[in-house]
């Protein structure tokens, strides 16, 4: 039997809608041996996550980390998932809590825009409703849905509002030294959803390449956000520069209609991952 594997989903800990103890559950439920819990720029949900483990399910810990990539105007932002890194390094610790502090910062700014404009959104409520996870726009996303401005977190990610008008720049990672401080923290570094057009500008394959010899371990090709021929073109590539593939749901409870093991990673990409890997092991429960 083919183990199905699911590399990339999130949690309250970030903007995800389950507890990562319910995603561990719902992981179980949906018929997943393998897990990784990959929350923007933290490892909150690792110790709760690790707790409820239900038999028979292995948790890979890890995180997506929010990157920069400084050589285009403006710079363009990218996504990488750091998988069984060490989450005591020092400079990873300090930059992701860099980089978690700028996420507030930008939110709290976008909700400034927004009351100036008349909308009635609260920042202490969004803060609540992030439960002390990571703020993104999905949770000021809901404070909209809330207010009944728009019906869907897609309508409120349009260009009317978070994807265009309230749209902010935050500060990221640059790419290189991501990469560079997953492989320090003995994680292994692989490209989120390098080829979804469908979210704005790409990464050209010169950076993949040049990313590859920095250290890259992965390119992530089986997505909801890839059409057929952006899987296949992410294939091709991964083949050309010697990269594992994944592919993973990205799941976010109920802020996406995707679900658990939608897409899912081939047990060899996985075995490549897990003897990459030097920071943390992965976790079997009973």
């Amino acid at each position: 039997m083919t183990l199905r594997i699911d590399l990339h989903t999130h949690s309250k800990a970030s903007d995800g809608t389950l507890g990562p103890a319910e995603l561990v559950r719902a992981a179980a439920g949906a018929g997943l041996d393998v897990v990784a819990i990959t929350d923007h720029d933290t490892t909150a949900g690792w110790e709760p996550a690790l707790r409820a483990l239900p038999p028979g399910l292995r948790l890979v810990r890890g995180a997506e980390l929010s990157c920069r990539w400084y050589g285009e105007q403006p710079p363009l932002p990218l996504h990488l998932l750091a998988y069984l890194f060490d989450p005591d390094h020092p400079e990873l610790v300090t930059e992701l809590a860099r980089v978690r502090a700028a996420r507030a910062a930008r939110g709290e700014r976008i909700v400034t825009l927004l009351r100036a404009d008349g909308v009635d959104v609260s920042w202490p409520e969004i803060l609540a409703g992030a439960g002390g996870g990571t703020v993104g726009r999905p949770h000021i996303a809901q404070a909209l849905i809330r207010a009944g401005l728009v019906a869907t977190t897609a309508e409120a990610f349009g260009p009317d509002w978070l994807g265009e008008r309230y749209r902010l720049p935050k500060e990221d990672i640059d790419v290189f030294r991501a990469v560079r401080l997953i492989r320090a923290a003995g994680g292994v570094p692989v490209f989120a959803h390098p080829r979804a057009t469908r979210r704005g500008r790409i990464a050209p394959d010169t950076l993949i390449a040049e990313l590859a010899a920095a250290g890259l371990a992965g390119l992530e090709a089986d997505h909801e956000d890839h059409s057929p021929a952006e899987q296949a073109h992410v294939r091709g590539l991964a083949a050309e520069l010697g990269l594992l593939v994944t592919g993973s749901s990205d799941f976010h409870g109920t802020h996406k209609t995707v679900r658990l093991g939608a897409f899912t990673t081939a047990p060899e990409a996985y075995e490549r991952i897990v003897a990459a890997s030097s920071g943390v092991t992965e976790v079997a429960s009973g």
